[in-house]
C-alpha cells in the first residue's frame, strides 16, 4: 500500500444552487478556486492536482494557474459523481493503475484547505489494513455549530466508522434542551474531503439511487446506503466550506486577517 499513487481531484462548477459563481468569488485577492488548487498543491504526497469541471472557462483558468483540468458532463449531480465520470483519466494521470491509485476529492469551496490534512489522509491509507474503501476527516465540534444546518455532522461508530452524515445534530439527546446537547455527547463535524480507492469510484455509476442522498443533499450517503464503508480520522480545528453569503464574508474576513 505504501507504493500507492495519489491524485487530488477538485470538482467545481459555476452553477451552484445556493451561491452561484462562488468558486470565482474573490477572497483576499485570489479567486476561491485558485486558493483551493494552490492549497492542494502544497501537500507533499499527491502526484497531481486536477480540476474536474463542466466549464471550459474554469478549465482555462486552471491551466493558466498551472493545473491540469478534465472536462466532465454538466449533468453530474455531485462532486464525487463528477470525479467518478473521469476516473479512468485520473488513474492514467497517476500512472500506477486502478489497484494502486488513491483519488482524493477536495471540494472546490474550501479556500483554506490544509495541505497537511491531505498528507494525513495519504498516511492513513498507507498503514490501515485492509486498505479502506473510503476515508474522510472529522473534527470535534464546538457548541456554536452543532445546530447549524450548513455544517455537516458525522455520527461515528466506536471504531471510527461513519454511521451517518446529516445537516441535523446527531445524536438526538432525549429530554435535554438542545442548547445543552453538546454537554452530554461529542459532536463531530465533517471536513469536505474524501479519499477513494480508485476502484470505488469506478463502481460509482453502478450504485443504486439513494433516497438519503436526495433528501439530505449529501453525496456520501449514496455510499453508506449501498453498503460501502467510510472510515474517518480526526483532525484539529475545523474546515470552512463556503455555501452561503455569510460563509463567504467569513472567508474574506479570515483572509484579510492573514495578510
Amino acid at each position: 500500500m505504501s507504493s500507492m499513487t495519489t491524485v487530488v481531484a477538485v470538482p467545481a462548477r459555476l452553477q451552484s444552487s445556493r451561491l452561484p459563481n462562488k468558486v470565482l468569488a474573490d477572497i483576499g485577492g485570489r479567486p476561491m478556486l485558485q486558493r483551493v488548487l494552490e492549497g492542494c498543491a502544497q501537500a507533499a504526497m499527491p502526484k497531481a492536482v486536477v480540476l474536474c469541471t463542466d466549464c471550459t472557462n474554469l478549465a482555462g483558468l486552471a491551466n493558466s494557474w498551472g493545473f491540469d483540468a478534465l472536462l466532465t458532463s454538466p449533468t453530474c449531480e455531485s462532486g464525487s459523481e463528477r470525479i467518478a465520470s473521469v476516473a479512468a483519466e485520473l488513474i492514467a494521470l497517476g500512472g500506477s493503475g486502478a489497484d494502486n491509485t488513491l483519488i482524493i476529492n477536495v471540494q472546490g469551496d474550501q479556500p483554506f484547505i490544509d495541505p497537511a490534512v491531505i498528507d494525513a489522509m495519504c498516511a492513513e491509507f498507507s498503514f490501515r489494513i485492509p486498505t479502506p474503501e473510503v476515508l474522510t476527516p472529522v473534527y470535534r465540534m464546538g457548541p456554536d455549530t452543532v445546530h447549524n444546518p450548513n455544517v455537516v455532522k458525522t455520527l461515528l461508530a466506536a471504531d471510527g466508522r461513519a454511521l451517518y452524515f446529516s445537516r441535523s445534530a446527531l445524536p438526538h439527546v432525549r429530554g435535554v434542551d438542545p442548547e445543552q446537547w453538546h454537554e452530554h455527547v461529542a459532536y463531530w463535524g465533517h471536513v469536505g474531503i474524501y479519499g477513494y480507492r480508485a476502484d470505488v469510484l469506478q463502481r460509482w455509476h453502478g450504485l443504486p439511487l439513494s433516497p438519503l442522498e436526495h433528501t439530505e443533499k449529501l453525496e456520501q450517503l449514496r455510499l453508506i446506503e449501498a453498503g460501502i464503508g467510510i472510515g474517518t480520522f480526526t483532525v484539529e480545528g475545523q474546515s470552512l466550506s463556503v455555501d452561503t453569503v455569510e460563509q463567504l464574508e467569513l472567508a474574506r474576513t479570515i483572509a484579510a486577517s492573514n495578510i
